[in-house]
């Protein structure tokens, strides 16, 4: 197994749960949370002036573009794990009793699920979609994150928007915001090797063709995370596959193959992200737990943001997981918001109803 890393690490002051303060983001972004959590404070590492060339690429995306994954420590200070914790638990106990009907069931990998969770002793669910959803409870907290200074400075540094530029908040869109949990009755689940939106049996001149499309210059049109609200090792990847074919040796291997050359296993602390290009050879491994025992396991927010560019092909890997139902409804307003975060979150929902405004996409990828 690979030992290359591509955490990016910062200078700081030590703080308890964390290893790290994370990137600093310029404060004229909006915030989504109250005034007593304010932006770090930059050590000599780390600088708030204008760069010289504000559309070069970063060190974030430059590490994206050749590893196809990152590892952000600490995103999340205590407080905001704390009460994403809340939230999330909350809402894990309802989807486990079929209280929650949007959830990914054991042990079906892709879509369409149905929505009613297996019995507790069969796994019952490895994930909960639609964290932004009008009745979700806790959805204050799930979109204060979601639309916060923490993530979308990251998204626009890996979309190579202007951060400093307040007219490159119009070019991105509301996606997915989900929760991945460990399976119940102490029964494990695996996700097969797969790109998320690249089908297996392509062959290579299709492959080259497809990761050359959606991911021009070695960017993709959109940011994907995995944040972790308790340790997690359950993300496997094959570092820099994003940028080519299978080799032979993967194309061959068993579809949950226990190891592939060179793959890594991301282990994230409670507070960490991951940012990865969604076509990177990846898998998941999720120990199951018991309930009983009151183990908690997996708790881990799945998420995504894009550029607003009327794709297709993009609106159907978005919508394929069901948010045409609800994200043009009434109620859907995130008002429950203040001031610019406000506006921000408004102006990204209403891109996506946009992109939504066409006939039935279909599924990306299902089985």
């Amino acid at each position: 197994m690979a030992s290359a890393s591509s955490t990016v690490t910062t200078t700081s002051t030590p703080q308890s749960q964390s290893q790290s303060q994370p990137p600093l983001v310029p404060t004229i972004l909006s915030s989504c949370h109250s005034s007593n959590t304010s932006t770090p404070t930059p050590t000599p590492t780390q600088t708030a002036s204008k760069p010289a060339c504000s559309t070069c690429p970063t060190h974030l995306l430059n590490s994206l573009k050749r590893d196809g994954y990152i590892h952000i420590p600490s995103l999340l200070d205590p407080v905001q794990i704390f009460s994403l914790r809340k939230a999330a638990t909350h809402i894990v106990t309802l989807a486990r009793s079929g209280k929650w009907p949007y959830i990914r069931t054991v042990p079906k990998q892709f879509p369409p699920w149905s929505s009613t969770p297996p019995p507790d002793s069969d796994g019952g669910i490895w994930g909960i979609q639609h964290l932004l959803h009008p009745d979700m409870p806790g959805r204050k907290e799930f979109a204060k994150l979601y639309f916060g200074n923490a993530i979308i400075g990251v998204v626009k540094e890996l979309l190579g928007l202007n951060l400093y530029d307040p007219r490159s908040e119009d070019k991105i869109v509301m996606e997915l915001l989900n929760l991945l949990v460990s399976p119940s009755g102490n029964r494990d689940f695996e996700l097969r090797w797969h790109r998320d939106d690249i089908r297996w049996e392509v062959d290579a001149e299709e492959e080259k063709r497809q990761l050359d499309e959606k991911s021009p210059g070695g960017r993709q049109a959109h940011a994907q995370y995995n944040i972790a609200l308790f340790d997690d090792e359950s993300l496997i990847v094959v570092p820099a596959s994003h940028r080519r074919v299978r080799t032979e040796e993967e194309r061959n291997a068993d579809p949950y193959a226990p190891e592939l050359k060179d793959m890594k296993v991301v282990k994230m602390r409670a507070g960490d992200a991951v940012f990865y290009d969604s076509n990177i050879l990846h898998r998941g491994v999720y120990k199951g737990v018991d309930l009983e025992k009151g183990e908690v396991g997996r708790m881990t927010l799945h998420g995504s943001v894009g550029l607003y560019d009327h794709s297709e092909e993009r609106a159907k890997n978005v919508l394929q997981h069901g948010l045409r139902d609800w994200v043009d409804r009434e109620d859907a307003p995130f008002n429950e918001l203040q001031g610019k975060c406000r506006a921000r979150a408004e102006g990204m929902r209403m891109r996506l109803v946009e992109m939504g405004n066409g006939e039935d996409l279909g599924y990306s990828l299902e089985g």
